[in-house]
């Protein structure tokens, strides 16, 4: 393998004294705004994070359970997600009260006030209005221990309600002892299977005074009240520990904290920050700097969080129990977002973890056949794009990080990468994915690639010469996506360009994005994105267009694209890599200002300081990377440039091994010189023939086939071209596979008059049948001849992100498939759908027909009813027939209903009109309550 260039400076072994960062930290920061960050207490990796709940509907800006904008409190519950944008956790949510217990979450919630709130790291407080109560809390690794202060005399109350935010799949509250419960709370939401069991323990005793059992849940209390009389000034202690394996894993869990002395506790978790933060040391005279800084290396380290009991017992993948053994196992990886630059700054600081994070992706692909994309709780969410688990891997064994199995890990990469799902058949079978393939597939053929990359490098250190080479090839296929023309990476439908296009239309060929956000996505191949551009100048003045153009969008409203400076996007993950991309063009200084802006502007200490979701720690890992000047286009790689300036004047890293690290402007000069004597050694090593065994040839890109439609009444015409108008052939069949036009150069354009399917591909040498390696791969474009002549009129409005080709795709014979984001359904919101069709002629009518989608997950509902008329003129309309819906709109799977109506036989008329009726507000039971459903309609047949 090549050698690990180490981007970090000199070392010594000077070992720092003992100080404090933690009370730099400011959990409020992201708690306003978008940020979606929590307050609460928690300890580094923790598997509690035990926070006050002010939001449980489910919100966007509720998905960590607390917004500063709100004064009300629920309750305290043990588990959050920092930053994330879907809903989830919040399991075993405890609420002091007092007089007569309620299980009425508008009784027991209570208001608050921020001026009786505080937070630091391992610590929040606050002051219940209600019942003038002040409440402590703090945790350490699996317990989380409350403090109740009862300020007036009365009937105290902890209300325990497993009902609390997320669906409630089982549970049961048992009382062991007066001071002892255990818990079993079994919920969906995020993740649709998550098991967390609880040994609550108190103080003093309590008497269960009030309960509620359900059928539902085999007659198990789901509800309970444990109250005693108190004291003014009195105090109830609390200790929850958590497991997610059992009770016995809950109890064993406990013994982290035997003591009752909660400022004791307090000081435990207030070390273990220590130590963490300890690792990266930086010093300023500005507070604000200092808070930000510690709160971003803060948010790196709350996740992902231990997710075995103390003796390495966890659930697995395949929701049995396993015993950790050499390793400990962890959850919560949102790697779309953390591969990026979080997963980087872990290799840096926390080389055991690392590993630890790789043997958990090991195992989860063998209990659960592949790699995590977005686990959560034991659970694979499937939730954004890519196999992003391959580049944390990669960018480990290319740093020489050791403790997992590198053979192992690479099968395990390789088998997610072979799969034939989301896009990945037809990824490998034509170099790209087509709106027709799947959604997102701009973004998904980009991520797709660099993944491939990654994989790649795994497969040179292990000396697989084959592998290497076939997963090169796939690195390169954003060249097939890639439009030299417009210098955009673009949509492609049925092997052509997607028309209209506009680089500013956030839609469903891209993932949280536009084609701005996603046409600088090549960090496996920089170089050749430059060149794909035109060379370093005209790269340079598309990086100044983006970063200058209107900060505006148009398409769907995404509400994490935020950040914006022209497109450029900070507020979302995909733009994190641009402002260094002037680096590779010569131009620093354009890096360093759009850093330093950056930095300033977007990462404030206030709550609503962080531009956009922390996301798992990605948002704040960019500003300590940046900080360091450390930031890595490209995980994986060993070349790293590093260009801007220092933010502090110097910075220590504390290395595991003991030795420091320091950070200097003059420091850095000397290492760039170190890097570039280094890298002329890799290039002059005989160690390894890169020219032979490892020798990539560039890929040949895809011809483009482009029509006016994929539908047509008498003929279409045809075109193939591509870049370098290099030589292209193609053949033709009929839709049953029998050839029509033979194997020949493309000269001119082509001509059908039937519907037929156009093979083609690019071959550069003159060739009577393509070869490996001389030509591009294999693509096909598939053209209908309509079944009719008809013509429709459209009398509602279809959102314009929703228009299946426009009116005449509800007429051209071509039916939409479950997954409605590819593009060919129609879609109304708010509104009833009408149309008429016009037959051109008097006909016979026996039997009209339309085709309805349900996706009600996402807001898409069956029409309640569908009506047919039928007219000779066009203006007086005579009932034809109606059919009702018949579908559970409460039904998650994605459904395609036809509504047919065969009533009235032997009907004649030249005009069809069809009125479908909208469902209307979202009924309460639906995570969108009070919003307006859609209605997707596809094909109209009339007989």
């Amino acid at each position: 393998m090549k050698p690990f260039l180490i981007a970090l400076a000199f070392l010594t072994t000077t070992i720092s004294q003992a100080q404090d960062f933690a009370k730099h930290v400011n959990p409020f920061i992201g708690t306003g705004g978008h940020g979606h960050t929590f307050p609460g207490a928690t300890v580094p990796y923790g598997m509690v994070q035990l926070s006050p709940d002010t939001r449980i509907d489910g919100s966007w800006d509720g998905c960590g359970g607390y917004h500063y904008s709100d004064n009300l409190i629920y309750g305290f519950s043990h588990t959050h997600l920092n930053g994330t944008g879907v809903s989830d956790y919040g399991d075993i949510m405890l609420m002091p009260t007092m007089g007569e217990p309620s299980f009425d979450n508008k009784v027991y919630s209570s208001t608050f006030s921020h001026d009786n709130e505080k937070a630091s790291a391992g610590f929040y407080s606050v002051k219940l209005d209600k019942h003038n109560i002040d409440v402590r809390l703090t945790t350490s690794t699996r317990v989380g221990f409350h403090e109740y202060t009862f300020n007036k005399a009365g009937n105290a109350n902890i209300i325990i309600d497993l009902h609390h935010r997320d669906k409630l799949l089982d549970g049961k509250i048992r009382v062991i002892d007066n001071k002892t419960i255990e818990i079993l709370r079994r919920s969906e939401a995020w993740a649709r299977d998550q098991y967390v069991y609880a040994r609550i323990e108190f103080n003093v005793p309590l008497e269960m005074i009030k309960a509620i059992a359900s059928s539902e849940y085999l007659g198990n209390i789901t509800k309970a009240s444990f109250s005693k009389k108190v004291k003014k000034g009195e105090k109830i202690l609390v200790k929850v520990s958590l497991s997610p394996t059992s009770y016995e894993g809950a109890k064993l869990n406990s013994s982290e904290i035997k003591h009752w002395d909660f400022n004791k506790a307090h000081k435990a978790a207030i070390a273990l920050w220590n130590k963490e933060l300890s690792k990266i040391e930086v010093t300023s005279d500005d507070k604000d700097k200092l808070a930000i800084f510690y709160t971003a290396l803060y948010h790196t380290m709350m996740q992902p969080n231990i997710a075995q009991d103390l003796d390495g017992t966890y659930r697995g993948r395949d929701n049995k129990i396993h015993i950790a053994e050499g390793f400990d196992y962890y959850t919560v990886f949102s790697l779309w977002d953390t591969f990026r630059g979080a997963h980087p700054l872990y290799t840096l600081i926390d080389k055991k973890r690392t590993a630890d994070y790789i043997n958990t992706f090991i195992k989860q692909y063998e209990q659960g056949g592949r790699l995590p994309v977005w686990e959560l709780a034991s659970n694979e969410t499937d939730c954004m794009i890519g196999y992003h688990s391959v580049s944390v891997i990669a960018d480990a064994m290319v740093k020489g990080i050791k403790g997992f199995d590198y053979e192992k890990a690479f099968e395990a990469s390789k088998a997610s990468a072979m799969r034939d799902v989301l896009g990945l058949d037809a990824y490998k079978k034509n170099g790209f994915i087509s709106i027709d393939d799947e959604h997102e597939s701009v973004s998904k053929t980009l991520e797709y690639a660099y993944d491939d990359w990654c994989i790649a490098q795994m497969a040179q250190i292990l000396n697989k010469p084959k592998d290497y080479e076939y997963f090169m090839k796939r690195s390169q296929n954003w060249k097939n996506i890639f439009d030299w023309e417009t210098g955009f990476m673009r949509p492609k439908k049925n092997g052509g360009w997607d028309k209209p296009f506009d680089p500013r239309e956030v839609n469903n060929n891209f993932t949280e994005g536009n084609s701005w956000q996603y046409s600088f996505f090549v960090p496996q191949d920089i170089e050749g994105m430059i060149q794909a551009y035109g060379g370093p100048e005209k790269f340079e003045a598309k990086l100044d267009e983006m970063f200058n153009s209107e900060s505006k969008t148009t398409g769907r409203e995404q509400v994490d694209v935020t950040g914006l400076i022209g497109q450029y996007a900070h507020g979302n993950e995909p733009s994190h890599h641009m402002a260094y991309l002037y680096n590779y063009v010569g131009k620093p200084e354009k890096t360093n200002a759009k850093v330093k802006y950056i930095l300033d502007n977007f990462y404030t200490n206030t709550p609503d300081g962080l531009i956009g979701n922390e996301d798992c720690g990605q948002m704040s890992a960019w500003y300590v990377l940046s900080v360091m000047s450390e930031y890595p286009v490209c995980p994986g790689s060993i070349i790293h440039h590093y260009e801007n300036d220092l933010y502090f004047d110097k910075i220590f890293v504390n290395l595991e091994s003991g030795e420091k690290a320091v950070i200097t402007e003059e420091q850095r000069k000397i290492n760039k010189q170190k890097a570039i004597q280094q890298e002329k050694e890799i290039e002059s090593s005989e160690e390894i023939d890169w020219n032979s065994a490892y020798a990539i040839e560039e890929i040949i890109p895809v011809p483009v086939i482009q029509a006016e439609s994929k539908a047509f009444k008498d003929k279409l015409t045809i075109s193939l071209y591509n870049k370098d108008n290099i030589d292209m052939y193609f053949y033709s069949e009929d839709l049953n596979g029998n050839r029509i036009l033979p194997f020949k150069k493309y000269e001119y354009p082509i001509e059908i008059n039937s519907s037929q399917i156009i093979f083609a591909q690019t071959m550069p040498k003159r060739l009577v049948e393509p070869k490996p390696n001389y030509t591009s791969q294999r693509i096909s474009a598939t053209f209908f001849k309509k079944p009719n002549n008809y013509t429709i009129e459209i009398k509602s409005k279809y959102n314009p992100q929703y228009h299946a080709g426009g009116p005449e795709g509800l007429l051209d014979g071509i039916l939409g498939t479950e997954n409605w984001r590819k593009g060919d359904w129609q879609g109304y919101q708010s509104q009833d759908f009408e149309a008429v069709v016009d037959l051109k002629e008097v006909k016979n009518i026996n039997e009209i027909s339309a085709r309805f989608l349900q996706d009600q997950r996402s807001w898409i509902l069956m029409p309640t009813k569908v009506d047919y008329y039928i007219s000779d003129d066009n203006v007086n309309f005579t009932y034809f027939g109606s059919v009702n819906n018949t579908l559970d709109p409460k039904l998650e799977e994605n459904t395609i209903l036809n509504f047919t109506s065969n009533e009235t036989k032997g009907k004649k008329a030249r005009y069809v009109k069809v009125i479908a009726k909208n469902f209307g507000k979202l009924p309460e039971w639906h995570q969108g309550a009070g919003g307006d459903a859609f209605i997707f309609v596809d094909e109209i047949t009339i007989k």
